[in-house]
């Protein structure tokens, strides 16, 4: 088992763990199936949430004009001239890919998995949607590929989740993740830094929260404002309502919230990055990469790791 207690890693890296299940790189390739959310269509709500605008995380090949097999071929198409060998995952990752009937489900996975060069799904959807008879087909599925459900849980403080229209609460996100995990499936979560009202000590709370959940890794990222949302607009007329981190600040939390958090939770995202086109703010001008490194040198000169304080 890979984690940091036998490696000079100072936080458990998610794409180390899958480089080491699979002895070579792995690849998430994004797939749009067409699905709709139940925050959008009336079922729990209208609007969607406040901060959300799908196009942040749409690749350009990643359309739902186009067949399950057409993006994964051209996605597969634009990773191969950077990496020679690694294997693929299908990444189900717009909108609530968990959120129709099973077996209408079942046919979409099944054709992703269909490419010999896909082994296995990872599907993003709400804690409010999933059944138990969805959790035990993936339970079924988990046996013969690799599959992962991330949850989007945002924020732990139900205030909060209220305050952008999420359409549940907290302890809904913990029923699923226990109800996912106890089949045997591995479970991803989200979490959105900076929210608005959210004070540094709610924030730090959120690792403290959900280092007790069996996680297999996370995701954080900083809030960003986009065009386009109904977040944009509350920023425009209650700038007061935000706390707007610097690339330092936020480098600083990310490392607070990280010796708080369960040594044994990967960590597989810590900031994420909106077109330039529909990105408000914070405009940091970095890349993925280098905002790694600056995180990894403040941690070596804080003689910070991963649960250090958990």
């Amino acid at each position: 088992m890979f984690n940091i207690e036998n490696n000079n890693d100072r936080y458990l890296n998610y794409n180390q763990i899958l480089k080491a299940e699979f002895g070579e790189r792995v690849q998430k390739i994004s797939i749009n199936a067409g699905f709709t959310c139940p925050n959008r269509d009336g079922s729990k709500g209208m609007g969607g949430c406040t901060y959300c605008n799908n196009q942040t995380f749409s690749p350009e090949y990643c359309k739902p004009t186009k067949s399950i097999t057409q993006q994964l071929m051209e996605g597969i198409d634009f990773f191969k001239h950077k990496y020679h060998t690694q294997h693929y995952l299908a990444y189900f990752q717009s909108y609530t890919n968990t959120y129709d009937s099973l077996d209408k489900l079942r046919a979409i996975y099944e054709e992703a998995l269909d490419n010999p060069k896909v082994v296995g799904i990872v599907v993003g959807t709400r804690p409010d949607c999933v059944n138990d008879q969805i959790l035990d087909y993936f339970a079924d599925l988990s046996k013969r590929c690799y599959v992962m459900i991330e949850y989007g849980i945002e924020s732990t403080d139900d205030k909060t989740l209220e305050f952008i229209n999420r359409g549940h609460n907290y302890a809904c996100a913990v029923d699923a993740i226990n109800a996912t995990a106890s089949r045997g499936i591995r479970v991803g979560a989200h979490l959105i830094l900076g929210l608005p009202h959210e004070t540094r000590e709610t924030i730090l709370s959120h690792a403290v929260k959900i280092s007790s959940l069996p996680l297999t890794a996370l995701k954080l990222h900083q809030l960003q404002l986009v065009k386009g949302t109904k977040m944009a607009k509350q920023y425009e007329e209650h700038p007061e309502w935000f706390k707007l981190y610097t690339a330092m600040e936020y480098i600083e939390l990310v490392i607070d919230f990280i010796e708080l958090l369960n040594p044994k939770i990967a960590i597989e995202r810590m900031i994420s990055q909106s077109p330039p086109r529909l990105l408000i703010a914070p405009d940091w001008g970095l890349k993925n990469f280098e905002f790694i490194v600056k995180v990894e040198k403040q941690m070596q000169l804080r003689d910070a790791r991963q649960g250090k304080r958990f």
